[in-house]
Formats: structure tokens, sequence, C-alpha cells
């Protein structure tokens, strides 16, 4: 059912396979909860028949966070509506006041929510990057391009304990400086930073962590994290790229991020994509992109929407 909706959605990306996906789905971090619902053929027993549709809806803080997958040739015959129905029904059962929920540009997404009345928050820019095309010998240069005073270290799996609080003080910082809806809040202190962790290996996403270390203070003063999924190798994800604001100017952001493509080269064969979002303000953020090999390939959109009044304007009517 993911990879006929991606087929539709999302042509150039990898599919799906089918490792771990269990576990993706239904590992959350602690505190937090994700309630999912199918729609399936009834017209064979339980479990064995095609799912139709997928709505899951995730818990945390003060917001409830939606996903919604319907099969393409099912769409535009309600059954969407009726599982944003019931995922809100659910959140304003469980004391949540918004709904957050991310649509891809180019999608008929963007127009079935905007009718719903989710309104739209935050924008971004997906940017996709094909290893088979990168220029080496000029990402070498741009690796070893960071200002005297600092090193870079490499940390497959995750930052070592002793680098946690350090670590977590440093995405604290960040975490001040953006505007971005919260949708998928950042682990800015050493035992979320854990748990996080714990997380994403349970979910079969493997971390990789890349830091510019200020030697004299021994302090993280930039970060970039990628993670490769276990459900599509090919294509690996990057998280956050942080540069400490007293430390921005010294070539971080182009070091750490060029030496972690070296390492996912080593690390992971199967790996030929890495995608990665910016807001549209962050000129500096897309021009190193832009620097290493990236291409803009769509914008992402955030959406939210009062529990109540969605809750109401999808009652039943007579």
């Amino acid at each position: 059912m993911v990879n006929a909706v991606m087929a539709a959605d999302l042509p150039d990306d990898p599919p799906w396979r089918d490792v771990q996906v269990r576990d993706y789905l239904a590992e959350t971090m602690p505190g937090e909860r994700r309630i999912t619902w199918i729609a399936e053929d009834d017209r064979v027993p339980e479990g064995e028949g095609q799912i139709y549709a997928h709505v899951n809806i995730l818990l945390l803080g003060d917001i409830g966070v939606l996903e919604i997958l319907v099969r393409p040739e099912l769409r535009r015959r309600g059954l969407g509506r009726q599982l944003v129905a019931m995922a809100a029904r659910r959140a304003y059962l469980e004391g949540f006041s918004s709904i957050g929920v991310e649509a891809i540009g180019g999608t008929s997404a963007i127009a079935f929510y905007e009718a719903l009345g989710f309104e739209r928050e935050y924008v971004e820019t997906r940017s996709v990057l094909n290893l088979d095309s990168v220029d080496w010998l000029a990402l070498g240069s741009m690796a070893s391009g960071i200002s005297p005073g600092y090193r870079i270290e490499y940390h497959p799996g995750g930052p070592p304990e002793w680098l946690l609080e350090a670590y977590a003080q440093a995405k604290a910082e960040a975490q001040h400086d953006d505007d971005e809806l919260d949708l998928a809040p950042r682990s800015s202190d050493p035992q979320r930073l854990r748990d996080s962790l714990d997380t994403l290996h349970k979910r079969g996403l493997k971390p990789y962590i890349v830091l510019a270390m200020h030697e004299d203070t021994g302090t993280v003063a930039g970060l970039t994290e990628v993670v490769v999924p276990a459900q599509h190798p090919e294509r690996a994800d990057q998280y956050d790229t942080i540069v400490v604001r007293e430390h921005r100017g010294y070539g971080i952001d182009r070091a750490i991020k060029a030496r972690m493509l070296f390492e996912l080269r080593s690390a992971e064969p199967d790996l030929r994509q890495v995608q990665t979002w910016n807001a549209q303000h962050n000129e500096s953020m897309l021009k190193v992109n832009a620097e290493l090999g990236y291409q803009s390939d769509r914008d992402w959109y955030e959406y939210i929407a009062d529990v109540t009044q969605l809750v109401q304007s999808l009652e039943p009517r007579d």
C-alpha cells in the first residue's frame, strides 16, 4: 500500500522494502503514543485482504501529528475525509487541541487538507543528492576547509555517552533559533537524546553523526546527522545540520556535510542518494547544499488545525 501511494505521489523515490516495517510504524519515544487504523477489504478474513488506506496519529506534547495514506485508485471517494474524522475525534477525546500534518507539494494532499480547514504554517524545500554525480575531489577540499582550532569527528550509531551533554546543548541552541512548526521536536537534553537514538535503532533507522569540536573548549561547535532506513537503504535522510552561533563563519557546515558523504560512501554500499529539507529562508544552508551537489526537488508543507473545529466540521450531516 505504501509503495502504491509513493508510485503516484513520489515516483522518483525508491520503493520500500518489507524490512522492519512494523517496527517503523510502532516504535515511539517515551511519553509519545501512535494510534493507527487501517481500511481493508471486508470480503475476506481480517488481515488477508488488501489494505485500502492507513491513518495514524502520533500524540506528542500538546499536538497530534496526522499521517494518511489512501491508494490512488480510491481517492476522491470520501475515504480520506472519514479517516481524518476518526483521528480527529480520537485526538479530541484525548484532550489535544491541535493537529498537525505534513503534505507534499504537487500532490492532491494540498487541496485535500486545505479544503478541510487546515492552515499552512511552514514551508521547506526538499533537495536530493545523487552520489554518482558527486565531484569527490572537490568534496575532499570542502571536507578539509575548516578553520584552525576545530577538528572533525565521525560517530556511526550516534554520539558517545561522554559527548551527549555537549551534543544536546548544541541542539538546544538551534531549537531557539528556528520557527519551524514542532511536528518533530529535537532531542535537546541528554536523556531525550539517549531515548531518541534508542528509538531510531528500534525503528530500523541507522544514525550517522559528524561533529565539529572546538579544540580549546571541547564543546560541540557543529553537528550533522544522517539516518539510513532499513526500509529504503538506497536513500538516506539528512536530519539536523547545526552550527552553534558563536562558531559560524569558519566553514564548519560545509566541512562536516562533506565529511559525512565520504563516510556514508564507505559505510553504506547500497546508498545511492541523500535527501534533505531546508527552510526557504535558510539561504546559507541552501548555498552549502548546492555546492555539495544537491538539487532542489519539491516543496513540503506543514499544516495545523484546531481539533474542536475540525471535529465539528467533519460531523456527519443528516
